[in-house]
């Protein structure tokens, strides 16, 4: 493989009237500031999607000319002006939630995010999906809060795959190299201005990882990378995918994670007083808290598990087994036998703390690490909290299972990063900017009221069509990729109908999700989809992990039925399920449909997203939807139901689907009125928008927290 000699940063030479751009480019505030996006679209509205929606790369790629254009244009330049004032304001507010909550008092306390992925924009492949998204929506809510919280990962340079479909339908995964000097994150430096790095001890040579920053609003995201010169070829990958390879690369990874993320925020100066393990990938960050106050403090390590303990937060996202991270015993001692010396504890007293018993051997549990690692373990739902605390109880042999110290706060979204600029202009119209700052106050939401049906339909017709023409763009170009014939691409321009009833699944296709429950009777679909004046349309997307070859047999059944001639009008897959592709499909969306299969799904946020929106959710009664579901905002498959026999539950479960489809959704979509609106739908439709939005938001969620 040929290396460079020589690296070159191109940097663009901003006239002075629009220098302002570059720092808001490096800034993640973008992010959920529409007005500071219109400042890129207007630019170059061509080069922002070529770009991939990143300002940072646009900036460097962007014609001198346009730059100097943009500078001698008033209007440009005022507008830039505003933004980049709000941007300020936004900054350097001392007047934030947190600090009115404390009166300042709490100047010491710094809380360390701790996540293998964070999902903040489509432009930063340091996500894969759910786990990724919340995570970025916790960070901007908690810079939208003022609270002091820095956020703790690692910077992939592949980051997680991109999916295509062969000409079976067969998922395909590409990776392409991420560009960090493009890309919205900068290196940290050390005092002799050189770049920062850290050092963890691996068996037999010890391997260095670069920091770098991202800016979300006002909180600071660190982020660990091995791929550096110093590194071995084998080292440098450790930082390459996210979620890539098997056992040996995923705890070189954790490894890395909580123990080199914690030596960098030693080298950047912050102590935390609490450490919030988002998902057990980054539990090994509570042996480093320990090992940390016994060499500081001089305790021993029996105090310092206890007093580190108090400041450790876990949240787990996961609802079964299969979904923890466990690792051989061979594996632990290869990577772990000089630490937990250092550690000065025996090899049986350290593997007790992760160890995990099942019929299949002993393994080191990530999850069961963090739970004895940690005062304060949360799941992401009422229900899931129920199931974590069943998961678990074993560790609590003598605690009744309903006093296992297992609590739930339920998960939620940051409302302006999903909420469409039309919808969001009609909230602003409406309900003024209380929806913007004060999203988890009730009383504000109950200004939806005041909408008139036919500006709120219309609003969302528009956001439907747009969604529509979205798909055909992305259909015809899945099509031209795999050599389809002519016929069959010009065809993709006039698949679905921008007025019909449109249905949307889009999530991680793992099989217990039941993407194919909708299928079951494919005639009994066929004819609700082909209703002569009431027809129906199905949009589908979403990724299977790579090793996952049940959930790619899935998407692969589904393509071939959207080839049926009765279905190829109404059902279309979506390749490269992403965070831009999932604004239009949850801005769009007439229904939001979820089946996952009850307790098995832990929480889940994408109906939040679209119910912000609009759109209304159709789903089984798990996870989140357990608590925000009543019959007057949306539709229930099932009354909570778990079936020993699941493939009876899922017959079961895809009868009472088509039943609500015939008799209940699409009556109500097609009921209008002497004016043309469907006036019940639209009343169910603000009642969802205003019950749904105010609870399950991120500000809710981290004041709990």
């Amino acid at each position: 493989m040929l290396r460079p000699s020589q690296t070159f940063k191109v940097v663009p030479s901003l006239p002075p009237r629009i220098a302002p751009l570059r720092e808001l480019a490096y800034n993640l505030w973008w992010a959920w500031n529409l007005d500071a996006v219109d400042l890129f679209i207007r630019l170059d509205r061509d080069l922002w999607d070529q770009t991939f929606h990143n300002p940072v790369r646009m900036l460097g790629a962007i014609r001198q000319e346009r730059l100097v254009e943009a500078a001698n244009d008033d209007g440009f330049v005022a507008n830039l002006t505003r933004v980049y004032q709000a941007f300020s304001r936004y900054m350097n507010a001392d007047d934030t939630w947190f600090r009115r909550q404390t009166n300042g008092d709490l100047q010491d306390l710094h809380i360390a995010y701790f996540s293998a992925e964070f999902g903040i924009t489509e432009s930063m492949q340091t996500y894969s999906g759910g786990l990724g998204v919340l995570a970025g929506d916790h960070l901007k809510s908690a810079s939208d809060l003022g609270v002091p919280l820095v956020g703790v990962g690692l910077l992939y340079q592949e980051g997680y795959f991109q999916q295509y479909l062969n000409a079976d339908g067969w998922q395909q995964e590409s990776y392409p190299d991420n560009d960090f000097y493009n890309l919205p994150v900068t290196q940290v430096l050390d005092a002799q201005g050189n770049p920062l790095m850290v050092e963890v001890d691996y068996p037999g040579r010890k391997v260095r990882a670069q920091v770098w920053r991202a800016q979300v609003g006002r909180v600071p995201l660190y982020l660990l990378n091995t791929n550096i010169d110093v590194n071995a070829p084998e080292d440098r990958v450790i930082t390459g995918q996210l979620y890539g390879g098997y056992e040996d690369m995923r705890i070189r990874q954790e490894i890395m994670l909580g123990i080199g993320g914690m030596r960098a925020l030693r080298a950047l100066g912050i102590t935390p007083t609490v450490c919030h393990m988002n998902e057990g990938h980054s539990s090994f960050l509570g042996h480093e808290r320990i090992r940390m106050m016994m060499q500081e403090q001089g305790v021993s390590f029996p105090v310092a598990l206890h007093v580190t303990s108090a400041g450790n937060v876990f949240t787990t996202h996961t609802a079964v087994p299969a979904g923890i991270d466990l690792f051989p015993i061979h594996l632990m001692d290869h990577y772990f036998t000089e630490y937990y010396r250092a550690l000065g504890i025996g090899r049986e007293e350290f593997l007790r703390l992760g160890q995990r018993d099942s019929a299949q051997g002993v393994s080191f549990s990530m999850a069961n690490l963090a739970l004895r690692l940690a005062d304060h373990v949360n799941g992401v739902s009422e229900l899931h909290g129920e199931v974590a605390r069943e998961m678990w109880k074993d560790l609590w042999p003598r605690v009744p299972v309903e006093e296992v110290p297992i609590t739930s706060i339920t998960n939620g979204i940051h409302p302006r990063s999903w909420i469409s600029t039309d919808m969001g202009s009609l909230l602003l119209r409406y309900l003024g900017p209380a929806w913007i700052e004060r999203p988890d106050d009730h009383s504000v939401w109950e200004g939806i009221t005041r909408i008139p049906d036919e500006e709120l339909w219309r609003t969302h017709e528009r956001r439907r069509e747009r969604l529509v023409a979205v798909a055909r763009e992305r259909l015809r170009r899945q099509l031209e990729r795999r050599g389809a014939q002519p016929q069959d691409i010009a065809e993709a321009s006039e698949v679905l109908d921008p007025e019909a009833l449109t249905i949307v699944f889009a999530r991680r296709f793992a099989t217990y999700k039941r993407a194919l429950l909708l299928f079951s009777d494919p005639e009994r679909l066929s004819a609700i989809l082909n209703h002569r004046g009431r027809p129906v349309q199905l949009i589908f997307a979403g990724k299977a992990h790579p090793h996952d070859n049940p959930g790619k047999e899935f998407i692969r059944k589904l393509v071939h039925l959207g080839r049926r001639d009765d279905m190829r009008q109404h059902l279309i897959f979506l390749e490269d399920y992403d965070m831009a592709l999932a604004r239009y499909l949850v801005q769009g969306a007439d229904v939001w449909l979820n089946t996952p299969r009850r307790g098995l799904e832990a929480s889940g946020t994408s109906g939040m997203k679209a119910a912000a929106n609009g759109g209304i959710n159709l789903s089984t009664l798990d996870g989140w939807w357990v608590e925000g579901y009543s019959p007057d905002v949306g539709w229930a498959i099932g009354h909570g139901e778990v079936y020993q026999d699941v493939f009876y539950g899922d017959e079961v479960e895809a009868r009472a689907l088509y039943d609500l489809l015939e008799r209940d959704v699409v009556p109500l979509f097609y009921d209008r009125g002497a004016d043309g609106l469907p006036g019940r739908w639209i009343a169910r439709m603000k009642r969802s928008m205003s019950g749904i939005t105010p609870r399950f938001n991120t500000l809710r969620m981290l004041e709990e927290y």
